[in-house]
């Protein structure tokens, strides 16, 4: 069955919009093991660029980060991602990349309408059945983000097909909820955004892996500076065009 790429495209708009998507971020500040006071008033350690002038103090120890308030503490939680408390019209959320920790903030009152996004025309050759091979050994892959920082992932299996007679073979940059996480970049890009895509696959039950290049997305980076993204290994960056998926976003 074609999958309805237009819904597709629908939802992933609602989900850039949504409280917690990329539109409405207003902060990403790096933190340590410390307290700090919180708030848009400059007088506090940590401003904020939206929020009341004081909004608390921010604690940290070891991996537990809290916020004491008009003389309550609320501790961030962790339930499908990142710790994340909501508090005084701000979601607040702690993301940790190369052992650095931040606190990253989204303005909730914040009005944000989804920019426009270009596509491809959605093409059947672009929604590939790949084979899904683990590796004999795990091994492990260092995964460069925008901002410098490296990360390192442990990869168990390669998604590999051919193009044009050639040889295929994509390293996974994260394990998420919606599937394996590929970021990669091909001839398109200064069309596509230039530091590449994201792309979820779907694992099937034969050991093979749909990749539907049809779906390929900007990253968060592609939409705000308070995103730190991953850039795609080596072997993800592609000698060819994938005329498939988001273009760059019209702004």
């Amino acid at each position: 069955m074609t999958p309805d790429y237009d819904a597709w495209h629908r939802q992933r708009l609602a989900d850039l919009a949504a409280p917690d998507g990329w539109l409405n971020l207003t902060d990403r500040i790096d933190i340590g093991q410390a307290s700090y006071s919180l708030g848009s008033n400059p007088a506090n350690d940590l401003r904020l660029s939206a929020g009341p002038g004081y909004l608390g103090t921010l604690h940290t120890q070891g991996n537990e980060v809290t916020l004491a308030s008009a003389g309550e503490t609320c501790p961030f939680v962790a339930t499908t991602g990142n710790p994340m408390l909501e508090t005084a019209g701000l979601l607040l959320e702690i993301m940790t990349v190369d052992d650095q920790r931040s606190l990253r903030v989204r303005d909730l009152g914040k009005r944000v309408t989804a920019p426009e996004i270009p596509r491809y025309p959605a093409t059947p050759a672009w929604r590939i059945t790949a084979k899904w091979t683990p590796l004999a050994t795990p091994r492990s892959v260092d995964i460069d983000m925008v901002n410098g920082a490296t990360v390192t992932l442990q990869q168990t299996h390669r998604a590999e097909f051919t193009h044009d007679g050639q040889p295929v073979a994509l390293t996974v940059a994260h394990h998420k909820a919606e599937g394996p996480m590929f970021v990669f970049r091909d001839k398109t890009a200064g069309e596509t955004y230039g530091a590449g895509r994201f792309l979820y696959g779907s694992e099937n039950p034969d050991g093979t892996i749909t990749l539907d290049f049809n779906c390929a997305f900007n990253p968060p980076c592609a939409f705000s500076e308070h995103a730190i993204c991953p850039l795609p290994p080596r072997e993800n960056i592609l000698p060819f065009r994938i005329e498939a998926g988001e273009k760059i976003p019209l702004t």
